[in-house]
């Protein structure tokens, strides 16, 4: 059918086309305020339904024109394309609403001829839209072709503009109402003057076709033709003779007819259907193909009807499903007319359906050569993934004619094996969790049991009734092989864990495993894991598609190859998450040490040459087994190139690329992931030129990660949920979008918001680490902020990183000329941005320093200037005009920052509205209950009619507070959801599975602050607020919202207030006669001193209302105290600082439990392995305990009622005791949930959480009392990202460092701990252990050292130690030189082998280094010692390191008892055997 392109349009000529231009002469000089393009003083734009009396007015400035203008009014949801979309003929008499808010961005290019004489940039040659309407114009755009900004193109050609409507709000009542009569009424002029005029009984195709002909072959139909038309067919070798709209066609004269598209109702086109019809309706007639208009106008040619839509399609992301085939392409559209399918001849099909509401989108005659379609193939802006008038379209006509289908026989399986993530770690974080439990609940839904490996207790994704089966076991080929031995799986999921799932499938691959047990990898084939892992296959695969990346060489000898490319040069390693082992070199020195360190971490170093400065960009991509495919979500980092972009500010969608760069960058993603065969999610990383259109792939991920987390919450769009869909087979077009329910997830999500991510770093915990940001990753968790300007959700973003950031703040890092350049490189670098605007430097040269787009840096001066004015009002909030307030707020101002007083702010009516992420850009109807509130808005998107429970996340991820809290407050909704109440969830973390909105009724992505959750409260007015399952976040303002006497359900906010303030609690103690560390307040520096003195150092300096140990330090001297009672003032601020003793070699317990109006009814305990001074987060934990006995037990149980009865506990609570010298006492109380919540809900089998929430809500419960589990034991053990963490010093003490956590069972503590610690990453070692013990830890460690040598390890240790070993007990330790200890230190030094040689060459399997300093201590010199150096080089080496010495002693009591057992350990692979395998399970 289709067979006459190839053969009659491949005459390749000129095109006989004249693009003619216009020159607008004085025209009003434009005056800015609300209107843009035209002078403006006040004005109206008033839209009415056609037929229906339903009237819209916005009150902006007027327009100074002469006459009045009634058009149409449509929206169009692109997020780029405005100048194509200006420019094309379709929009000839309409209002264009833009409904992304963000609009001007890259400014407008001069029109010059490209290609065939056709302009290169625009879609005719002038503007056809009678006016724009947008939310936000650009003031200052930023692109290498920019020649002008919006405003002063629309100027020129006459074109009214405004800004600051709210467009959704517009949106929504066009699409309910369709098509909308719109009045741009001059002032002066009554609007009753100026009747509606419908331009739909016009022939708008008679007003926008050409007015002359040309000549030959391929006769085009002007009906409003776009030049890329033209253009599409002219690169195919098609000679184009255009001719107007109302022209006598011959058959003679051409070999096809194109008919284009054009604006209006078909039905006016009565000379263009007869004239069409002379040519068509004849027993051999040429091949006819035409597009949107044209497809219409030959619908009624052949006899069919066409009618007015209700909604009309108008975007870039139209589902389109080629019958057939049923392959689903993205397509271009905006019409209001659509054909009725069911008034087709006989002999005519339809070629094309809509998959949102079903209507035709292409006719094709049975055998005639007569076909078209009602998208646009070759659209400028959007999409071309059917571009030209048969590349991808006939291929695949011509594949369902031969049967070629693309579908292959799918099995579903049975039981699936879903390998999580491990502990969170730096690079490898929360974003698994919720990625995982996506998958399982994907594959619940389609009955297939579920089977998962994760030790991660603290996850969501393991917890009880969510997968079928889960196995607490380490993520290691040898475990993992032991679970598939068992279960029997016949599918496996490899990319919803992370690096460490995908690692260990790739091994278990290699090794025959997943074969042997014929196991199918679901989704992405490992062979295409595998191209995309390894960086020499990746490179080839690139090139044989004519895509490249990034001059770059794989190579075992990286400084030759670092030689070749130039430097500077990027290391990094390849099959590692997260920049591990990355950096820059800039000289041979550099390269060396990088490269040394990166071969710790894997087996190939990648050298790269620096691409630094250009931009970063990212795509996520899904694609099915029938290759249906898709771009999610593109995302533009803000710092540029060679910055991780995990360490970057990421904004979403982007913001500086025009529509060119964007479908550029869009087309090569879909072309690289069909050709790599991925099937499922996949992200794709660009580095672009900043000053053209050159672009390198940087790399792919074949697999879920920390950006598909973002973008699903970015967007609404369930990332890992479809993919796991995709992994069965399930076609995509067949999936729904789960936020409208109506419409195909195949499609791509339009946006209108702007959405900002900002990492979090806690560099502040750890000593000598290094503030510099670069390449690998450091950040441990991130935020992600939504607003309608980019203003907006930039300093709310600021916010929810640091509730103690007011904002874009100049005074947290003052600016010098010796700090500037350094901007780029240092995490306070937004900051320094802050305080270098203030102190005047311009945008160009901030540019010059940190390559920061300039456009961002517009936005921030924004930020900057608007401040300035407000400190103007500083001494009178009064007089500040309402206008500068509201200006305030929708640039993201929080109410403390404009020193506002909320009565007054409520008083004027400048309250946030709230609206809804609906991924369609309000295009189609969407219930989603995904809101953020924004200051750009008139009205809300929801009614506040139902009343709800409103539970407070836990807000970024930090070290202290993690996923843990994200389970409780999962837990909590669940529970609450399970009683029959509707639930309202508040956080801001995109890595949570409590920012999914199918956890609750409401989710609001917003600011978890006392004034945005007031806001919130008072437009909800919900039964009441839970603050208890978030962490110390909500806690912390519990007394604000208190005062506002909102409903604080659970314990009263004045007790919280009780157990946070440090004096009250340590006073309350003394009161009921709870023993407890001696304390005092501190009033003055002098007094601590003298308390310190009294009671004897250690002392411990305690601040108040914080998480994780924060500011927490023992202080051994004066000088120790001096500083750090000034960093927990810091900290602590307006609340009280405690000073206690600090006991050392003591037992540490840790209580969870639940009381209900005071009244205890149930208690979890769990001990320490390590000695109190390490923060409860860093500590090992056993539950049940298994060194208390009944009096201690007992003792512990009378504290915890008494407390209880004291704060009238309501709900959750934890506490933390110290026991020695058969005495208890009481360090800390939270009224809270705790981080150990899910290990001992878990381990010993009470949900608390659930059980709480029941008792908050007056249910009542029957008292559980001590929990003693099930006869298992758990050991729950910390995960550090040390090596992360470039100079940070390996200690532990009362401030907590690590970053995850894992846990695992066994039939005591021996096997569970040695399970959890293989689950961190630890290796048990083989032959040699590194002994690196302080002086008077000799006598106490003598018999763990004796029992290593009788385990048959070579033991090897400091001469020093050497000696005091021999002189006590008879044992074999080698002596090996430490190079930096001091000349008298080893006098013979010259006679061993050197510790840095032995590293190297990993000779050690074990370092075991044991500080000189007690538990609890940080040293505060600079002084590097060598201890430090022994431990940094373990970890830059990847050495298993123990720094603990009870952990010590626990690991070889463990390595002894697996020696009872079976042969010495290091003899046999202990990790290939997995006694117990079944005590890992939790049913």
């Amino acid at each position: 059918m289709i067979k006459f392109l190839n053969d009659n349009l491949s005459v390749p000529a000129s095109p006989q086309y004249s693009p003619y231009k216009i020159n607008l002469e004085n025209v009003p000089k434009f005056d800015r305020y609300k209107s843009f393009s035209l002078k403006a003083k006040t004005d109206s734009i008033e839209c009415q339904h056609i037929g229906m009396s339903d009237v819209l007015m916005y009150n902006t400035s007027t327009f100074d024109i002469t006459k009045s203008y009634i058009v149409s009014t449509v929206f169009q949801t692109g997020m780029v394309g405005y100048p194509e979309a200006l420019t094309d003929p379709s929009y000839k008499s309409q209002i264009l609403t833009l409904t992304y808010p963000l609009i001007g961005n890259y400014g407008v290019p001069e029109d010059e001829d490209g290609e065939f004489g056709l302009s290169k940039w625009f879609e005719s040659s002038k503007i056809h839209a009678a006016a724009l309407i947008v939310g936000e114009l650009s003031e200052n755009p930023s692109h290498w072709s920019s020649a002008k900004s919006l405003d002063q193109w629309l100027r020129e050609q006459g074109i009214p503009g405004l800004e600051g409507v709210d467009t959704r709000c517009l949106t929504k009542k066009i699409r309910e109402k369709g098509t909308m009569l719109g009045k741009l009424v001059v002032e002066g002029t009554s609007a009753n003057d100026v009747p509606f005029d419908n331009p739909d009984t016009r022939n708008l195709v008679k007003e926008v076709s050409m007015k002359v002909k040309g000549t030959v072959r391929i006769t085009a139909i002007d009906c409003g033709i776009k030049y890329n038309q033209i253009r599409c067919l002219c690169q195919r070798g098609a000679r184009v003779t255009v001719v107007p709209w109302d022209y006598p066609l011959d058959s003679n004269e051409f070999d096809g007819l194109f008919i284009s598209n054009g604006p209006g109702n078909p039905e006016y086109c009565k000379e263009t259907v007869e004239n069409i019809r002379k040519v068509a309706c004849v027993e051999n007639p040429k091949p006819v193909f035409g597009i949107c208009l044209g497809h219409q106008l030959l619908s009624l040619v052949i006899g069919a009807k066409t009618y007015k839509m209700k909604y009309g399609n108008r975007g870039h992301n139209q589902p389109c499903i080629h019958k057939g085939t049923n392959r689903c392409f993205i397509t271009s559209q905006n019409h209001g007319f659509a054909v009725d399918p069911k008034t087709l001849p006989e002999d005519w099909d339809v070629l094309f359906t809509n998959a949102n509401d079903q209507t035709s989108e292409g006719i094709v005659h049975n055998h005639k050569p007569l076909f078209s379609v009602q998208f646009h193939p070759e659209h400028m802006a959007g999409p071309t993934d059917l571009v030209g008038l048969f590349d991808v379209f006939l291929d695949t006509v011509k594949d369902a004619k031969e049967g070629k289908t693309g579908k292959s026989a799918f099995v579903r399986p049975r039981k699936v094996l879903v390998l999580g993530s491990g502990g969170l770690s730096i690079g490898q974080a929360g974003e698994f969790d919720y990625s995982g439990s996506q998958a399982i609940k994907a594959l619940k839904e389609e009955n297939i049991q579920t089977v998962l490996i994760n030790p991660n207790i603290a996850t969501v994704q393991t917890s009880k009734g969510l997968a079928d089966k889960v196995y607490f076991l380490p993520i290691t080929p040898e475990y993992v092989t032991q679970v598939i031995k068992n279960e029997r799986p016949d599918g496996v999921l490899l990319t919803f864990g992370g690096q460490t799932a995908l690692n260990c499938g790739v091994e278990l691959t290699k090794q025959g495993v997943l074969e042997k047990y014929k196991v199918r990898v679901l989704g992405t084939p490992v062979a295409s894991i595998e191209m995309t892992e390894d960086r020499k296959i990746f490179v080839e695969k690139m090139e044989e598609i004519n895509e490249h990346v990034a001059p770059s060489e794989a190579a075992m000898s990286a400084v030759a190859a670092a030689e070749r490319l130039g430097y500077p040069v990027l290391v990094r390693s390849a099959f590692a998450l997260g920049g591990l082992g990355s950096g820059f070199a800039n000289n041979r020195e550099e390269m060396i040490t990088l490269v040394t360190q990166a071969f710790a971490h894997t087996s190939q170093v990648l050298v790269d040459k620096s691409l630094k400065g250009w931009k970063e960009i990212e795509y996520e991509v899904v694609r099915d087994a029938y290759d249906n495919c898709v771009t999610v979500c593109n995302m533009e980092n803000i710092d540029p190139l060679g910055i991780h972009t995990g360490e970057s500010i990421v904004v979403a969608p982007s913001q500086t690329l025009n529509d060119y760069e964007y479908n550029m960058l869009r087309n090569t993603a879909i072309k690289v992931i069909r050709h790599l065969g991925i099937v499922g999610e996949c992200n794709i990383q660009y580095a672009l030129n900043p000053e053209s259109e050159q672009y390198y792939i940087i790399e792919v991920n074949a697999r879920l990660s920390r950006s598909s987390a973002l973008a699903s919450k970015a967007t609404g769009y369930p990332l890992a949920y479809v993919a796991a869909k995709l992994g069965l087979g399930i076609p995509l077009p067949v999936l729904k979008n789960s936020v409208t329910n109506s419409t195909t997830a195949n499609f791509e999500p339009s946006l209108d918001y702007c959405v900002v991510k900002v990492p979090r770093w806690d560099l502040s915990k750890f000593l000598r680490v290094s503030t510099k940001i670069g390449s690998s990753m450091k950040s441990v968790g991130e935020v992600m902020a939504i607003g309608r300007s980019f203003e907006e959700a930039f300093q709310k973003a600021l916010r929810m990183v640091d509730e103690n950031c007011v904002g874009f703040d100049h005074t947290i890092k003052p600016v010098s000329e010796e700090v500037c350049p350094s901007v780029v490189k240092s995490t306070n670098r937004i900051f320094v941005l802050a305080a270098a605007l203030r102190a005047g430097y311009t945008v160009e040269r901030l540019y010059e320093l940190t390559k920061i787009d300039h456009w961002f840096l517009h936005k921030m001066k924004n930020i900057a200037d608007h401040e300035k004015l407000l400190e103007a009002y500083n001494q009178d909030e009064s007089a500040m005009p309402p206008e500068v307030m509201r200006k305030a707020k929708q640039l993201g101002f929080s109410d403390k920052q404009i020193l506002a007083v909320r009565k007054m702010r409520r008083d004027w009516k400048i309250l946030p509205v709230v609206k809804q992420i609906d991924t369609v850009a309000a295009e189609w109807p969407a219930y989603t209950n995904y809101l953020y509130l924004t200051y750009h808005g008139s009205e809300s998107d929801v009614v506040f009619e139902q009343p709800h429970v409103m539970v407070i996340g836990s807000g970024v991820y930090r070290i202290g507070s993690s996923v843990e809290f994200d389970w409780c407050a999962v837990g909590c909704i669940i529970e609450l959801r399970k009683m029959g109440y509707k639930t309202i969830m508040v956080n801001y973390n995109p890595e949570t599975v409590s920012t999914d909105y199918d956890m609750c009724d409401r989710l609001y992505f917003d600011e978890i602050s006392f004034e945005v959750v007031m806001d919130i409260y008072e437009m909800e007015n919900p039964e009441g607020i839970i603050l208890s399952m978030g962490g110390q976040l909500p806690n912390n303002i519990a007394m604000s919202l208190h005062r506002q006497q909102c409903r604080i359900l659970g314990t009263s906010p004045e007790f919280i207030d009780s157990a946070e303030n440090r004096f009250k609690f340590s006073r309350m103690l003394d009161t009921i006669g709870i023993s407890q560390p001696r304390w005092k307040e501190l009033s003055d520096t002098e007094s601590a001193v003298g308390f310190c003195e009294t009671v004897g150092y250690p002392c411990l300096v305690r601040p108040s209302y914080v998480l994780s140990g924060a500011a927490m330090n023992v202080a051994y001297s004066d000088t120790d105290l001096e500083k750090y009672l000034r960093n927990a003032v810091a900290v602590s601020k307006e609340r009280p600082v405690v000073i206690s003793k600090f006991i050392q070699e003591a037992k540490e317990i840790d209580v969870d439990a639940v009381a209900c109006d005071g009244v205890v009814i149930a208690i979890a305990v769990s001990e320490h392995v390590e000695n109190a001074g390490v923060h409860s987060g860093d500590a090992t934990l056993v539950t049940p305990p298994q060194d208390i006995n009944q009096k201690t037990m007992e003792r512990i149980k009378m504290i915890v009622h008494a407390i209880g009865q004291e704060l009238q506990v309501t709900g959750p609570f934890n506490l933390q005791l110290i026991a020695k010298d058969d005495q208890l006492k009481v360090i800390e109380c939270n009224v809270r949930v705790s981080r150990s919540f899910p290990f001992v809900s878990k381990t010993l089998g009470v949900d608390l959480v659930a059980l709480a929430t029941r008792v908050i809500l007056g249910e009542e419960v029957e008292a559980v009392g001590l929990m003693k589990g099930n006869g298992i034991v758990g050991v729950k053990v910390p995960q550090f990202s040390f090596s992360r963490l470039a100079g940070a010093d390996v200690v532990l003490g009362v401030e907590m460092t690590s970053t995850g956590e894992v846990a695992c069972f066994g039939e005591n503590r021996y096997e569970a701990y040695l399970k959890a610690m293989l689950s961190t990453g630890f290796k048990i070692p083989k032959k040699n252990i590194l002994l690196s013990i302080g002086s008077f830890k000799v006598s106490e460690l003598l018999p763990t050292v004796q029992t290593l040598e009788s385990l048959g390890y070579n033991l090897y240790a400091s001469l020093l130690f050497c000696n005091s070993v021999c002189l006590s007990v008879s044992c074999q330790v080698m002596a090996v030189d430490w190079p930096f200890e001091e000349e008298s230190d080893c006098p013979n030094k010259d006679k061993q082998r050197n510790i840095m040689d032995y590293l190297e060459e990993n000779h050690f399997d074990l370092v075991i280094n044991l500080s000189m300093r007690n538990s609890g201590g940080r040293r505060l010199s600079s002084f590097v010692t060598k201890g430090y150096r022994t431990r940094r080089m373990a970890i830059d080496y990847s050495v298993p390191l123990i720094i603990d010495i009870k952990c010590t002693k626990l690991f070889v009591q463990v390595s002894y008892f697996e020696a009872q057992k079976s042969a010495p350990i290091h003899h046999k692979k202990y990790s290939t055997r997995l006694r117990g395998v079944n005590k890992g399970l939790l049913k």
